[in-house]
């Protein structure tokens, strides 16, 4: 395991884990939770996971013109992988899908859209992946507006069956962690 990637799951062991009753997005129980955002939040986190997005994105073919997903859980993560791109010879924009679309103004569902073309080809970020719900409807109206989604990159995989039903849509789901990866030592 590379320092960089150490250290990142170390970040999140300590900042992002927890052990305790909760109630997940989709209804269920669970003993655990992950609250990624802890660690995408932390400056050091943010520039660990924006690195670690961008190696993952090297499975997906090129080019990628955008990173972006679902607010809030992907905007820490589009945004760093966006930052980190800036620095290197691809820059990479983000884009930030809202659950409802702007109230006023323009009432555009997408932000960040003039850094997009039409028909931009585009990677969906998600913090945790559970039943691969949220990471699916962002998919949705990413492809609504026009874009091409090539598939998802999540920060942890809960191990509960979202892989699944997110390769059954017909999309590749590259983790950077799982949950067993994390919580064994």
């Amino acid at each position: 395991m590379t320092s960089d990637r150490a250290e990142l799951k170390n970040i999140i062991r300590q900042l992002s884990y927890e052990e305790r009753e909760v109630t997940l997005a989709s209804g269920r129980k669970s003993n655990f939770y992950f609250d990624g955002k802890q660690t995408t939040l932390h400056p050091r986190g943010a520039m660990l996971v924006g690195k670690a997005v961008l190696e993952e994105l090297k499975h997906f073919p090129g080019p990628i013109d955008g990173v972006g997903g679902l607010t809030l859980g992907a905007d820490p993560i589009a945004t760093a992988a966006a930052l980190v791109s800036s620095m290197g010879d691809t820059p990479i924009p983000a884009f930030i899908i809202r659950k409802e679309p702007k109230g006023h103004g323009t009432g555009q569902w997408l932000e960040g859209r003039k850094n997009l073309r039409p028909g931009a080809r585009v990677v969906i970020v998600e913090d945790v992946l559970t039943t691969g719900g949220s990471a699916l409807k962002a998919v949705d109206r990413a492809r609504e507006e026009g874009l091409e989604v090539l598939g998802i990159i999540t920060l942890v995989d809960r191990q509960e069956g979202g892989r699944e039903i997110v390769e059954a849509a017909g999309l590749q789901l590259h983790s950077i962690f799982t949950k067993s990866q994390i919580v064994s030592d």
